[in-house]
């Protein structure tokens, strides 16, 4: 009997163990509960996002060809963030890096079926001519993208909150690559896509700036990160909000290297049509607890 005991002990420990290596050294764990930065979309609205690990940095061009086999970006480099990837090609990404770790796919991906749920741009009409049909498998063990509340929680420091405006600080120069401070010399007044591209600004290696109070990296400034949520009306009062149920874009969060300051916050909220991409549009991966 006392042998059997040490024996289930001793496979439970090394259940344990198992499910701690399962989670890659660069990610993050994220003890969830309530807002804590006052900054934030969801600070009092009794939003409750539950524990998740988050990529301590954006994917990476490396981190992109070792899965898919070819690199969208159009500036190239190992370190670099990918960009130029579409919403689907996020989802897609995370599906096989999912598979080729032998982890459930979170996602599942329709191509064949078209998205009811994907509505016209009242202002365009239909920008996504795609609109694969997408669910989830909410109990898979695979990566995903973050929700624009675990993205929003994560950037504004989670339970370790100081309440800044960009991630990690209120200096946006501390933390974030921007249009300001992205290219051969720092850029001064209004917004302007000329100076921009006289500048030479581009996105920036990973983790060369500031991380925020969960030692995350480029949650301000550097590429557009796609969460899964349509954009739409916020949840209150519930956990783990998952976003509208239907609409005509993508959230994206966090601003990029072309971004004007504003962009930045972590309370911004943008929007893209799912099948739209730009040289600073990017991502990062998250997995749910273990």
């Amino acid at each position: 009997m006392a042998i059997a005991m040490v024996a289930i002990l001793m496979a439970i420990t090394h259940v344990a163990r198992a499910s701690a290596r399962d989670v890659p050294a660069n990610f993050v764990r994220v003890k969830g509960g309530t807002f804590k930065n006052t900054t934030s979309n969801y600070y009092g609205t009794g939003v409750v996002v539950s524990d998740f690990y988050i990529g301590k940095y954006d994917v990476t061009q490396k981190e992109w060809l070792d899965v898919m086999d070819s690199n969208p970006s159009k500036f190239k480099g190992d370190n670099l963030p990918v960009e130029m990837v579409s919403w689907y090609d996020s989802i897609e990404y995370c599906n096989k890096r999912s598979i080729k770790e032998g982890l459930r796919p979170y996602y599942n991906i329709d191509k064949a079926k078209q998205d009811p749920n994907n509505q016209p741009d009242p202002r365009f009409g239909y920008l996504d001519h795609a609109r694969w049909k997408v669910t989830i498998n909410p109990g898979a063990n695979g990566y995903r993208l973050p929700t624009e509340a675990e993205w929003e929680y994560a950037a504004g420091g989670g339970q370790s909150s100081q309440s800044y405006t960009y991630s990690g600080s209120d200096d946006i120069d501390d933390v974030a690559w921007y249009w300001r401070n992205s290219g051969d010399e720092d850029l001064s007044g209004a917004w302007s896509w000329p100076a921009i591209e006289q500048n030479h600004d581009q996105p920036k290696p990973v983790g060369s700036k500031k991380p925020n109070e969960l030692g995350l990296y480029d949650m301000s400034g550097n590429v557009r990160e796609w969460c899964w949520d349509w954009s739409g009306d916020l949840q209150a009062h519930v956990t783990d909000p998952q976003g509208s149920s239907s609409g005509y874009g993508r959230v994206w969060k966090g601003g990029g290297w072309m971004g004007a300051d504003f962009s930045a916050a972590s309370a911004f909220r943008g929007s893209l049509a799912a099948n739209g991409a730009g040289p600073d549009q990017g991502f990062r991966v998250v997995l749910n607890r273990r």
